[in-house]
């Protein structure tokens, strides 16, 4: 394996610990960084929390069956890929809040800083059962277009950066407009139905001031193969 391919695992699994921690996943979910225009990698078929330094990681190609031993659901990281060529990386999480936000049919509306990166709301895939054809997978990442995320009904979400990084920090995000969204919901009318407008979430929305880094740094702190 290539020195660069060899950083790139290490990232996956680095990631795939981070969403475990944060209890974005548990024994289902999976993540993914773009090798290239050709292929990507994807993290170990196992829970991602449990995934161990070193532990190698499966090389995708964007055409051809999936290799063996590669989780079904991978399908959906290949579509976006194939479909976003800004999109360098790509997290399948079931983060609780935006699970039981998705079963009653809603994803969190732009509310706070967290959720502009959401605006106006992602999408809902309307179906809640397992997703294991291509065609599925192909119509999950059409109607995710150029979100940032995709909520599926019952089943959890899926979350698109530029970065595996990104794709990360984008979930806990997509997780926190949840938890608001809730909390608004259980207030009901005593709460004022206020969201950030198309102005606000375009500025709201930004990665200066280290904003990404220092939530990837959160996330990951501790991990045994982080670096510095």
């Amino acid at each position: 394996m290539s020195t660069d391919l060899e950083a790139l695992a290490r990232t996956v699994r680095v990631a795939a610990r981070a969403l475990g921690r944060a209890g974005l996943v548990h024994a289902y979910g999976h993540c993914s960084a773009r090798i290239d225009a050709a292929s990507f990698l994807v993290a170990p078929s196992r829970p991602l929390g449990l995934v161990q330094p070193g532990q190698a990681c499966s090389v995708v190609p964007l055409d051809g069956p999936l290799p063996e031993g590669v989780l079904p659901e991978v399908r959906i990281h290949r579509e976006i890929y194939r479909r976003r060529p800004d999109v360098g990386g790509v997290a399948r999480v079931q983060a609780p809040k935006t699970m039981s936000l998705s079963v009653l049919g809603l994803t969190p509306v732009a509310r706070h800083g967290f959720g502009a990166y959401f605006h106006p709301r992602p999408p809902l895939w309307d179906e809640p059962l397992l997703l294991r054809s291509d065609p599925q997978a192909r119509q999950l990442a059409e109607q995710l277009g150029q979100a940032r995320a995709i909520v599926m009904r019952g089943n959890g979400a899926v979350t698109a950066g530029e970065s595996l990084q990104a794709a990360v920090v984008l979930a806990w995000y997509l997780e926190d407009a949840a938890r608001v969204e809730l909390d608004c919901l259980a207030a009901g009318p005593h709460t004022l139905p206020t969201c950030f407008t198309d102005e606000q979430s375009a500025v709201r929305a930004t990665w200066n001031g280290r904003l990404l880094e220092r939530m990837w740094d959160y996330l990951t702190a501790g991990d045994p193969e982080t670096s510095g």
